[in-house]
């Protein structure tokens, strides 16, 4: 059946699009045996509550497990409790909390494997904020989620940015935390484009230089470290810092223009994989990771170009606000019965973005159902008077 939908333009007008056929990819798969890959996972507002901008977060607590099953389903593992599910954007540290806890029950109920943010985000910069009081926020999240049975990621702190005056600063911070840590963390660079109030990171404006204060720190803390997820949209600045690192510390690309290259990788190594574009790709990424390992380098290609586009549209500048498109795929999908976020970011992305993004995600095969698809786009140009 031909499915056709007319769609908003940046030319005020209404065009009609044909959609392709239904997504011809799986929705369960076995893990990567070549690659570790953690997607970041959204969370599910809870519609009748009032997630408007400032309101406290309240969640559809059945749909958000329920799309951690669907990734594990798919063989990822999850990071829990990232800037992906609002963190820092609606999502505080109270209700973090009862998302890590519960998500860490249901991951051991289905054998699903799961690393948790910990940051500081409890901890609000302010004015006499000092690094002894950014040290006891770490370690108050980090045995929160220790004590639940988890693994951390050790998320990078807004706090820590306002308050430390040169890259010892830094050092000093990391050094008390990993030092006390009971399991190799994964360390998160996230860049100002992620977060504005994280410019200037490990003391310095520029990456290269911020780069070296973070080698050095993962060189003290080798066995200490699983890996860095960085996020800097950078590739060549990643291939450096991944050719650098000690052996048995993985990089974990969080690049969501540049992902597809930056796993495949070349002679002298690659990269494992932490994003939040995996969430809103999910069965495209899976069946590219199954012919990566069966090294079909075609097909992997062939899988994953089309999925770069629509990543990059999603990711587009502000590049925070991309949390709006992943929760619009999974609404489109069916993974959830409306279109609202936390916080009201549905808000956060134009109705010409949100057909555009429609149409790349029909053109890289990631919509299940076009019917249902199509049924959902109308209703969310209908609220907006579009039809």
């Amino acid at each position: 059946m031909i499915y056709q939908i007319r769609l908003p333009r940046v030319n005020h007008t209404l065009e009609t699009y044909t959609l392709s056929e239904a997504s011809p990819y799986s929705l369960t798969s076995a893990p990567a045996r070549q690659r570790k890959a953690y997607a970041a996972a959204h969370v599910v507002a809870d519609p009748f509550a009032d997630n408007t901008p400032g309101a406290g977060a309240a969640l559809d607590w059945d749909a958000t497990l329920a799309y951690r099953r669907y990734l594990w389903g798919l063989g990822f593992s999850v990071a829990e409790a990232m800037d992906t599910a609002q963190r820092g954007m609606g999502l505080d540290w109270t209700i973090s909390q009862e998302l890590i806890r519960r998500s860490l029950t249901e991951a051991r109920s289905c054998g699903g494997e799961i690393a948790c943010g910990a940051g500081t985000d409890h901890l609000l910069p302010r004015p006499g904020l000092t690094l002894a009081g950014v040290i006891e926020a770490y370690q108050e999240q980090c045995a929160f989620i220790e004590g639940q049975g988890g693994r951390i990621i050790l998320m990078a702190s807004r706090a820590l940015a306002a308050c430390a005056r040169a890259p010892e600063d830094y050092v000093y911070v990391y050094d008390a935390i990993l030092s006390q840590i009971s399991q190799p963390v994964i360390l998160h660079w996230l860049g100002e484009m992620f977060d504005p109030a994280l410019a200037s990171y490990w003391g310095h404006a520029e990456h290269g230089a911020a780069m070296e204060v973070c080698l050095d720190l993962i060189q003290r803390h080798t066995s200490k470290i699983d890996g860095i997820k960085i996020s800097l949209l950078d590739a060549e600045r990643e291939v450096e810092m991944r050719r650098r690192l000690p052996e048995g510390v993985r990089m974990y690309t969080g690049d969501d223009f540049n992902f597809a290259r930056l796993i495949r990788g070349d002679e002298q190594g690659y990269s494992h994989a932490l994003l939040g574009i995996f969430d809103a790709i999910a069965p495209a990424a899976a069946a590219a990771f199954q012919a990566l390992d069966a090294q079909e380098w075609e097909r992997y290609e062939a899988i994953l170009a089309p999925t770069v586009p629509l990543s990059r549209h999603i990711f587009q500048p502000p590049t925070y606000y991309y949390k709006t498109g992943v929760v619009f795929m999974a609404y489109l999908n069916g993974h959830q019965e409306h279109f609202r976020l936390v916080a009201g970011l549905e808000s956060a992305r134009s109705l010409v973005h949100l057909s555009d993004l429609f149409i790349l995600a029909d053109k890289a095969g990631l919509l299940v159902d076009p019917a249902m698809a199509c049924e959902r786009m109308r209703r969310v140009l209908a609220v907006a008077g579009m039809v």
